[in-house]
């Protein structure tokens, strides 16, 4: 545990009860404050109380009169599309408003660090896509070579629940533009930004507004390096921002796609499957990516390129990081291989619940069995158009499959449920095809999240093949 600092005998209301709200109280309780807790939901509230938590509502008048500090969970509107009804007393209150991610860079280091032979240093990477395997890859490539590391954030533990780094440690932390945008003090060693494509606008009133939450993390106080996908026009902007010219290696330009030159900079890229650093106007290392199981597609290449420029920051060898990638067995959820039999083989990228993720998905196989649909997001399926042309046919899922599947350009045949989907992929699929599930939508219409979507394909697979 983070115990939080500067808390000592301050009353600190915390919104929001779940695995990052119930950390956050118990981070507080350690620092000396008294955590006042509140969630709409009865039972959460409950479980708080159970843990020795006073629990107050926190819309009645003069609720804020005690209270220091505001902490609020990710999940709940800060602005957009309007401010929670405890958000907005707070603020008129001219109570601050922060979340477990201020008070995590504002706790983590402590004096030990002085005696420490090796400062630890905390890399957070935010951007639409990728965020989830690039720290994960990160973090496995730090505990090949032997280093502490630890991931929090949207991944792993809560920030504020992890064990407090020693010599020499790592903190890998996934951050959503939720996170980055309400945190008061945001000041990672390292940062990165894989990539920016529409999400979440009505949390943030538009791409804009989304764009704005992920700079944040590059403008409360700066990283010592930056990470930067450039293959968006935001990246690029960004990226230029934050140099002082080609020269400054300060930031690292990472794309998938297209070679950087970069003049004196650094650089990481990847091209036809080959990764490549330049640094200096001279190439620092390569790595052939096209076998390596856990990073399949252009897309994985980013994130393979963004995690190995971060792992560069830290010092590591080109050939060290190799290594680690081949042995990285990729994430559940996200392009995994859940079995292959008579030569098809079923992969499960429930994690793509937006066009650009699933489009990204559909880009990394040959010969598709396209297993889709669930609660459409926002700007509809426009951006599907022409990244299907591997999609031998579609099997639509969802409340609105019939909907979903009158926009596709391919095949589709509605099937509404996972079963009757895996059902009828299995039996139509032949030889050197994919089956693939990359939804290009939310879950919530039939499931409580895209972690559920993607066992309940793990289950229908292996029911049907008797795995």
């Amino acid at each position: 545990m983070i115990p939080v600092k500067g808390v000592t005998g301050q009353k600190i209301a915390v919104l929001g009860l779940g695995r990052s709200g119930l950390a956050t109280a118990r981070a507080l309780r350690e620092g000396g404050a008294e955590a006042i807790c509140w969630d709409d939901n009865p039972a959460a509230r409950d479980a708080a109380e159970g843990e020795g938590f006073a629990c107050r509502e926190l819309t009645r008048q003069d609720a804020f009169d005690d209270i220091a500090a505001l902490i609020v969970s990710p999940g709940i509107p800060h602005l957009y599309p309007k401010p929670n009804p405890v958000v907005r007393a707070a603020l008129i209150a001219g109570v601050p408003v922060d979340n477990d991610i201020g008070l995590f860079f504002r706790s983590v280091a402590s004096g030990e660090w002085d005696e420490f032979v090796t400062m630890p240093k905390v890399i957070a990477i935010t951007g639409s896509n990728g965020k989830s395997t690039t720290v994960a890859l990160l973090n496995h490539i730090l505990e090949h070579v032997g280093r502490d590391s630890q991931m929090a954030g949207n991944i792993g533990r809560g920030v504020l629940d992890i064990d407090p780094p020693g010599d020499g440690g790592v903190v890998v932390l996934e951050l959503s533009s939720y996170q980055t945008d309400l945190a008061r003090a945001l000041t990672p060693d390292v940062a990165v930004f894989t990539n920016l494509t529409p999400d979440h606008l009505d949390r943030h009133a538009g791409m804009g507004g989304y764009f704005a939450a992920k700079r944040r993390l590059f403008a409360e106080g700066g990283p010592d390096r930056a990470v930067i996908g450039v293959d968006e026009d935001e990246g690029l902007f960004l990226a230029g921002q934050l140099s002082e010219g080609n020269g400054d290696d300060r930031v690292i330009r990472v794309s998938s796609g297209q070679k950087l030159s970069g003049g004196a900079g650094w650089t990481v890229f990847a091209r036809k499957g080959f990764l490549s650093e330049y640094r200096k106007g001279r190439q620092a290392g390569s790595i052939d990516l096209r076998d390596i199981p856990g990073l399949p597609g252009a897309h994985n290449h980013q994130n393979a390129c963004a995690a190995y420029a971060a792992a560069r920051t830290l010092g590591l060898a080109p050939r060290v990081i190799e290594a680690a990638m081949r042995t990285y067995p990729g994430l559940p959820h996200r392009s995994q291989r859940v079995a292959e039999v008579d030569g098809v083989s079923y992969v499960n990228d429930s994690k793509a619940t937006n066009v650009d993720s699933a489009a990204k998905a559909l880009s990394a196989f040959k010969k598709i069995r396209w297993i889709c649909g669930g609660l459409e997001k926002e700007g509809g399926l426009e951006g599907l158009k022409g990244a299907s042309d591997e999609v031998v046919k579609a099997y639509v899922i969802g409340r609105e499959a019939a909907q979903f599947a009158m926009q596709l350009d391919v095949e589709a045949e509605v099937c509404t449920t996972m079963a009757q989907a895996v059902a009828r992929a299995v039996a139509d699929a032949e030889p050197g095809e994919t089956v693939l599930l990359a939804p290009a939508a939310a879950s919530f219409d039939q499931y409580d999240s895209f972690e559920k979507r993607g066992e309940d394909f793990i289950a229908e697979v292996t029911a049907r093949l008797q795995l």
